[in-house]
């Protein structure tokens, strides 16, 4: 492990704690709650498939999803943050599979999926790009990426300052709707971008940065 990765780890080790408190994390809120399994219902496939959620934090979109009839596997960096996604679906009754592992190359061996699922994760990447590639990799024929990301006002968790050397990362701070369809073009064959900045059920309040959901077919 690397100094950075060590460094990340720790970060997010020390949020897991306090990191469903913001009401797009945790979804505790029935509105927000409301709001994100419809946006899921018109971002996944009609039947139940298997969905890799990478950087899954606490497991709350990946317990949507699996409520939602799917099959998640979560792949988070931060050993509680996954410690208390399987503590969220022990409680719930429900299956779903979580690893420890780097978002850049998840531990997910050769198994392949028909939907790969990334949520305000691309900015914290050193080499998003490569992530991206590596990622249209584990889907299946026909497969579907599906990243919910935007431009933030401030980076790093409940106001603290992420990571020492984070403004040397290339997306730091977050990536533009067609910033990232750029990136994600040469890799895919189709792209659409979903804006979801006018939907403050989504976000626990209104919110004035640039938010939306990029769906690619491969």
């Amino acid at each position: 492990m690397t100094d950075r990765t060590a460094s990340i780890t720790a970060y997010w080790d020390a949020a897991a704690a306090a990191f469903d408190d913001e009401p797009d994390h945790g979804l505790r809120a029935g509105n927000t709650r409301a709001a994100w399994a419809r946006l899921l219902h018109s971002l996944m496939p009609t039947d139940p498939v298997d969905v890799l959620d990478i950087g899954c934090g606490t497991g709350s979109v990946s317990l949507l999803l699996a409520e939602a009839g799917h099959r998640p596997t979560g792949v988070d960096l931060a050993p509680r943050m996954v410690e208390q996604a399987r503590t969220k679906f022990e409680t719930a009754g429900l299956a779903g599979h979580f690893l420890v592992g780097d978002a850049m190359m998840p531990p997910t061996g050769e198994q392949r999926f028909d939907v790969v699922l990334s949520r305000h994760l691309v900015w914290t990447l050193p080499d998003p790009e490569a992530a991206l590639r590596e990622w249209v990799t584990r889907l299946r024929p026909g497969g579907r990426l599906v990243l919910v990301e935007g431009r933030w006002r401030e980076t790093g968790q409940r106001g603290v300052p992420y990571v020492a050397g984070a403004e040397s990362l290339p997306w730091n701070g977050g990536i533009s709707a067609e910033g990232l369809a750029a990136a994600v073009r040469p890799v895919v064959a189709a792209v659409r971008i979903e804006p979801l900045s006018s939907d403050p059920d989504l976000w626990g309040g209104p919110v004035d940065d640039e938010r939306y959901a990029l769906i690619a077919e491969v």
